[in-house]
């Protein structure tokens, strides 16, 4: 993929991505709600933009957004929250989930109802940042994890371009499987092997500061990671690794 404009990173704060790309000699900027990191270049709610822009529909000034700023020669990149579709999440449709023990039926079945209309919410601003990028000739990948039961996995516009099934091979901390889907655009199909990391354990990780956050250390990628996946599946750039990287843990 040749890349001629800017690249913006929705929904980082780390600057992970960010950074590799201007490492590459890309313009690349951050855009989250979050700044715990010093690193976003545009502190705002991505949601409300969502929101706007679909509103707006291709090129009108009714409702302005971000995404008026955006050019077919860019690439938006976007980590979108994966709270309300992630497997942990599932469990909270279950009248069996442990956060419910104390609870009466009814009281249950209100918290299901309640955790049904978040997730719709979510999803339908997914859909909609898709919905924009479509109407505008923007090129748009889209980040989510890919472990079962997730609820993209059978509910989504279509099936992921490339699903990385161990992230470590590339750098990461995590083994986590995780989904990438490319619209108005296509993958380029390399493998940078890199296998140099302690693995980290989701389940060891530090909490979440609040509800509808996930924690930095459990979001957080390798600047190693981030860059062979820029050079495998965005650029098609071959790397000459160290070849003592590429070891088994």
């Amino acid at each position: 993929m040749e890349i001629k404009g800017k690249v913006h990173c929705l929904f980082e704060q780390s600057g992970t991505f960010k950074k590799e790309f201007q490492k590459l000699g890309y313009s690349a900027y951050d855009y989250d709600i979050q700044d715990d990191c010093n690193e976003t270049d545009y502190v705002l709610d991505l949601f409300a933009e969502i929101e706007r822009a679909y509103a707006d529909g291709a090129f009108n000034s009714d409702f302005p957004s971000i995404f008026d700023n955006m050019q077919k020669d860019d690439l938006i990149i976007a980590f979108f929250p994966c709270i309300m579709f992630c497997q942990a999440k599932q469990t909270y449709f279950y009248l069996t989930c442990n956060n419910y023990a104390k609870l009466t039926d009814k009281q249950k079945i209100e918290k299901v109802l309640e955790n049904s209309v978040k997730r719709t919410a979510y999803y339908n601003l997914l859909v909609k940042l898709v919905g924009v990028c479509l109407e505008r000739g923007l090129r748009l990948i889209i980040e989510n994890p890919w472990t079962a039961p997730h609820f993209l996995m059978h509910n989504f516009l279509k099936p992921p371009a490339i699903i990385d099934n161990n992230r470590m091979e590339r750098g990461d901390y995590f083994k986590k499987p995780t989904a990438y889907w490319f619209f108005n655009c296509e993958p380029t199909h390399g493998f940078s092997h890199q296998n140099d990391k302690k693995q980290k354990i989701v389940q060891d990780c530090e909490r979440s500061a609040g509800n509808g956050f996930c924690s930095k250390e459990r979001s957080m990628i390798s600047p190693d990671y981030a860059r062979n996946w820029i050079c495998d599946f965005v650029l098609g750039r071959e790397q000459h690794l160290d070849a003592s990287l590429f070891g088994e843990m």
